[in-house]
């Protein structure tokens, strides 16, 4: 499979995830957006901590972009506590999600369908903040990401992102929670390097998403070097109910929080 056709499989990959009732597919309810729009409210980049209060700017009329971030849940929640919010993503089944959430409870948000490494649909500095939790590791190249991010926001613009560890990609098929944790893969990591085994095959015969690995001089090195300046920062693993072998000995993810100087 060509980089070219990730965007297609993993399209299609996760509107079947919406079918599957994914955990990142699930609406949130309308109680959560009623409790949004008095300010309370809590949303994650990660699988587990919410992010600090004090990371959020100020949402009442912000343009706000939810990048490859449908599903439902974050958009709906920063809609209903005041920011103008546009939901961008590659799957059209899970924008539609965030479409049930937004007629259910009377929300205004935009829609827009697409890949996350090109947003030319929008002009530059269109936005004051972008909230993008852990997608870009089903895009073969993550410096795009940051540039493109860089060039939607304003002056001033907060860009929250959260990311995987790579160190989750080295163990010898980690996503089938084996328990098996002998090194085998170096990083940066692609799944398409490895279509001949097994589990890859498997993946993309049966519409899995493919992901990819990226270092952590492209997550936050790339976004120093786009020009974002780095102002949060921690990191989150799966809890014991996930039943996820790596978290068991360090953090698997990690927050940023940075300012477009």
């Amino acid at each position: 499979m060509k980089e070219t056709d990730v965007c297609k499989h993993n399209q299609v990959a996760w509107d079947n995830q919406v079918d599957q009732c994914n955990r990142w597919t699930k609406p949130v309810d309308r109680e959560t957006t009623q409790r949004a729009i008095t300010g309370d409210f809590a949303i994650v980049l990660t699988p587990t901590k919410p992010v600090p209060a004090n990371w959020f700017p100020s949402l009442k009329g912000s343009e706000a972009l939810c990048l490859a971030s449908a599903g439902g849940q974050q958009a709906p929640i920063l809609a209903a506590a005041g920011a103008r919010v546009t939901v961008f993503d590659n799957s059209p089944r899970q924008l539609d999600q965030d479409r049930f959430v937004a007629d259910r409870d009377g929300l205004e948000m935009k829609f827009v369908e697409g890949d996350m490494a090109d947003l030319s649909v929008f002009s530059d500095e269109s936005f004051d903040f972008i909230f993008h939790p852990c997608s870009n590791t089903f895009v073969p190249k993550v410096l795009p990401v940051w540039q493109e991010c860089h060039g939607v926001l304003r002056s001033g613009g907060v860009l929250m992102a959260g990311f995987t560890n790579p160190m989750r990609y080295i163990f010898d098929d980690e996503r089938e929670q084996n328990g098996n944790l002998e090194v085998r893969y170096s990083l940066p990591y692609s799944d398409l390097d490895h279509v001949d085994e097994g589990h890859i095959r498997e993946a993309i015969n049966t519409g899995k998403p493919l992901e990819f690995g990226h270092t952590l001089e492209d997550q936050i090195g790339g976004q120093l070097r786009v020009g974002f300046m780095l102002t949060g920062f921690y990191q989150d693993r799966f809890t014991k109910s996930d039943n996820d072998p790596l978290s068991a000995f360090f953090d698997t993810f990690v927050a940023t929080r940075a300012v477009k100087r």
